[in-house]
């Protein structure tokens, strides 16, 4: 006996697999973005599939989006992306879980990283999602992986921050800054921020111990020496940071000035050089996914002992503004899309 599915039935099942996403065709500004509807991911056996309700931009989505600097096109595709789909901060409800899986069930809510984020659902690996805690928004936590993996790899990991050493944080009002201020607090650290006039109060909200107002002073020139700069600007010259280094001292390179052909490369590449003789300590790096950094990013965020600073909302289908807004270089914190 056959059974017909009527048409009805078929353009609702239809319509259940399919979903929106902001796509990349082609490398470009703001304006090669393009909302459109696609087949919803599956989900494999040893993953799930996410229902997405915020996600949050970083530079390294313009870097994907832009096609820049043209050294990262040697992996992501020469002419045009490998893959139509970008993001990677997600926060959002578990939709279906692999057979394999036991870490989450149906309905969770997570956050972390999976790449493809700017769409309605993702398929991600549960190694690179945590539950979030129930206190803090889809917003909030979605502000979190990327930024807050940069801060504490450099912090931590590459700087080899200890209680009671002075840091200082050129850039703290931006997504990594954010949070690079209220970790180095957590980690016992006396902090100093460097921001811009109109951001002195958020930082020192955040936690910071000093703040230091850019427009009218300059850090590098004060005398006061510091155990670890993690530098999110790269805009002073690599002898100016080693100058108002202790002796023993640490420079944690994480953001530079946008070349269009090498990007930050030329700047991470004198830091290394001019830091390889003598004690002090230069460090590049590119952080990684790791799970167990981002179940403490939960404890701190439900302990209210880390909170996401954040710019401005916008719509998935008002993407390409995010984006706009991500290139003045202004943002206070992190910019978020909410799906």
């Amino acid at each position: 006996m056959t059974v017909q599915t009527s048409t009805s039935e078929q353009d609702l099942a239809h319509n259940q697999a399919i979903m929106r996403a902001s796509t990349i065709d082609r490398y470009g500004s703001a304006d090669v973005l393009t909302l459109k509807k696609i087949e919803r991911p599956k989900c494999g056996p040893d993953d799930v599939v996410v229902a997405v309700r915020a996600a949050s931009i970083n530079p390294y989505d313009w870097h994907n989006m832009t096609g820049t600097p043209l050294l990262m096109r040697i992996g992501g595709g020469w002419q045009a992306p490998k893959s139509n789909l970008f993001g990677l901060d997600v926060a959002g409800v578990i939709e279906s879980v692999g057979r394999n899986v036991t870490k989450f069930a149906l309905g969770d809510e997570v956050f972390g990283c999976a790449a493809g984020a700017f769409a309605e659902y993702v398929n991600a690996n549960i190694d690179t999602l945590v539950r979030k805690p129930s206190n803090i928004s889809f917003e909030e936590a979605a502000a979190v992986p990327v930024a807050a993996l940069t801060a504490v790899q450099g912090l931590r990991d590459h700087g080899h921050l200890t209680p009671g050493q002075r840091v200082i944080i050129n850039g703290a009002s931006g997504g990594v800054g954010t949070y690079a201020v209220q970790l180095a607090k957590y980690f016992g650290a006396e902090v100093t921020g460097v921001c811009s006039t109109k951001n002195v109060e958020m930082v020192r909200a955040l936690g910071a111990d000093h703040v230091i107002d850019y427009i009218m002073d300059d850090f590098t020139a004060r005398g006061i020496e510091y155990d670890l700069i993690l530098d999110n600007i790269g805009n002073r010259q690599i002898s100016h940071y080693k100058r108002c280094l202790t002796p023993s001292g640490s420079y944690i390179a994480v953001g530079a000035p946008k070349g269009r052909i090498l990007g930050p490369v030329p700047h991470m590449l004198k830091a290394l050089l001019a830091f390889k003789f003598g004690t002090r300590h230069a460090a590049v790096f590119m952080a990684q996914q790791t799970p167990s950094d981002l179940a403490l990013f939960s404890e701190l965020l439900e302990s209210g002992a880390m909170r996401s600073a954040i710019d401005t909302i916008y719509p998935l289908d008002e993407i390409a503004a995010a984006f706009r807004h991500l290139e003045t270089g202004h943002a206070r914190g992190k910019i978020i899309i909410k799906v």
